[in-house]
């Protein structure tokens, strides 16, 4: 793919992942436009002010709610990458029409504006809360990832494709758990629902190459899942603030113990790679499964969950991952 050549729209562009996508947009891909759409005037006022400005940037102001906005913005646009969404637990499950209204009234905004429009190809962000959602910020998730693979039977006769790219948690992320670890430090108690919580871990870096490397693959109806450590968050508490007293508060609802990437039910149609999962739409006839000669089937059974993966950061390794957002952690969203 030229990425030079193509007018890239960025849904969210103002939040955590749409900062960090647009830095290494401009500062390594430079393609011919990117277009930050977001509903919040004072954070594209931000970013401008804090060096986020070239040629090739345009600041579009917008709601994924509002179909005919999006249209308006797409025009000319050869790649989406579709990141808003209410993503609280708490607020969600308080606001719970908004958190439809936004995360799937949002994400079929965007499949209706990206079809009307030509749009190449979208890629939505998910969640491994996504995966047997306990929550209604997972349900929405979910439902959402659903729309947005099954809208390539819509894209028939059409050059769009529609992918997801669904990971963990993302360290230094607007509901990172880590801005809450170091303010309570300050206090000489760390608050933990439960001593045996894990949780996947990668950075926004991570994040966001990972998910320019599936936008340059994908052919459309993937989700694609990336291969990635767990960790232990009483480790991360430790990590962030050793011999610091631990109150066990009990696990809110909404709240998993572990979390699951891939499920045993979707491993039976999921293809292997050495640094990812493909996870492909089971009885699609718009899809060719031509991932299948690319790795390999995964065992009966297989559950890519957060306590049994293979791959740990160790006490060390987490303080290594963390120490550099201590100054730099962002709340925006």
């Amino acid at each position: 793919m030229n990425w030079h050549e193509k007018v890239v729209l960025v849904t969210g562009g103002t939040g955590s992942f749409g900062r960090k996508f647009t830095e290494v947009m401009l500062r390594e891909i430079q393609p011919a436009k990117l277009i930050i759409f977001s509903r919040d005037e004072l954070k594209q006022h931000e970013m401008r002010t804090q060096g986020f400005d070239a040629p090739n940037l345009r600041y579009f102001l917008g709601d994924v709610r509002d179909e005919s906005r999006l249209r308006r913005a797409m025009n000319g646009v050869d790649l989406v990458v579709h990141a808003a969404a209410l993503k609280q637990v708490p607020a969600c499950e308080y606001n719970p029409f908004e958190a439809v209204l936004t995360n799937i009234i949002g994400g079929r905004n965007v499949v209706e504006a990206a079809l009307d429009t030509g749009v190449e190809r979208v890629m939505a962000l998910s969640t491994d809360k996504a995966v047997n959602p306990v929550n209604l910020y997972g349900a929405t998730k979910l439902a959402a990832e659903k729309l947005i693979i099954q809208s390539n039977a819509y894209a028939a006769g059409t050059g769009t494709r529609f992918s997801c790219v669904r990971y963990g948690n993302v360290i230094g992320s607007r509901g990172s758990v880590v801005p809450v670890f170091l303010r309570q430090r300050d206090s000489g108690r760390l608050t933990i629902t439960d001593a045996r919580m894990t949780r996947f871990w990668l950075s926004l870096e991570q994040g966001v190459r990972f998910t320019i490397r599936c936008i340059e693959e994908m052919q459309g109806g993937e989700v694609f899942v990336p291969r990635i450590p767990s960790m232990r968050v009483q480790d991360l508490a430790q990590a962030l603030a050793p011999g610091t007293e631990i109150e066990y508060i009990g696990i809110r609802p909404g709240e998993k113990l572990h979390e699951v990437l891939v499920s045993e039910d979707e491993a039976r149609h999921t293809i292997e790679l050495d640094d990812m999962f493909v996870v492909q739409p089971p009885g699609a006839l718009w899809f060719g499964h031509a991932w299948n000669d690319r790795g390999k089937s995964l065992p009966e059974g297989f559950r890519y969950a957060s306590d049994t993966n293979e791959e740990w950061l160790s006490v060390e390794q987490i303080k290594e991952f963390a120490t550099p957002f201590e100054s730099d952690i962002r709340f925006d969203g």
